[in-house]
């Protein structure tokens, strides 16, 4: 568990606040020294037309939590942190319930983020797996 737990994930709430994440009802629910954790509820809302969760709803809840762990892990009031390529794999389907990302840090360099995140659903079974690489972008240039 990270020390600064509850502050982190009070933030990470204060971000979600008239964006995407809010509209997908993304919350972050845990913070660890090298990775973080959002869900997000699986109902008619981010279905595909069959009745199943949206494989881009999935790809917005990656890229959202890996976003959130780059701007968390880097320190980085003085960048905009942005994604620049990711990739998804979707391995089960899901109709209902919740799912969970989990953002882990494969790569930590100075300008560049590799973000390994595993979506799992409530009962541990794997959703989708899915590679973020962000970018680290000065605010002062």
């Amino acid at each position: 568990m990270h020390p600064n737990e509850e502050e982190i994930l009070k933030q990470c709430a204060k971000m979600c606040e008239n964006t995407l994440m809010e509209t997908l009802e993304i919350s972050f629910c845990e913070v660890g020294e090298d990775y973080l954790v959002a869900k997000m509820p699986v109902t008619p809302r981010v279905h595909q037309p069959d009745g199943v969760l949206h494989g881009g709803a999935m790809v917005a809840l990656a890229e959202s939590v890996g976003s959130a762990a780059s701007f968390m892990f880097l320190n980085a009031k003085d960048f905009y942190i942005r994604g620049i390529e990711i990739s998804a794999n979707h391995v089960k389907s899901i109709r209902e319930g919740f799912v969970f990302a989990k953002a882990e840090i494969v790569h930590r360099g100075k300008t560049t983020q590799l973000w390994d995140i595993k979506i799992r659903d409530e009962e541990d079974r794997l959703i989708s797996v899915v590679k973020l690489t962000t970018i680290a972008l000065s605010k002062h240039k």
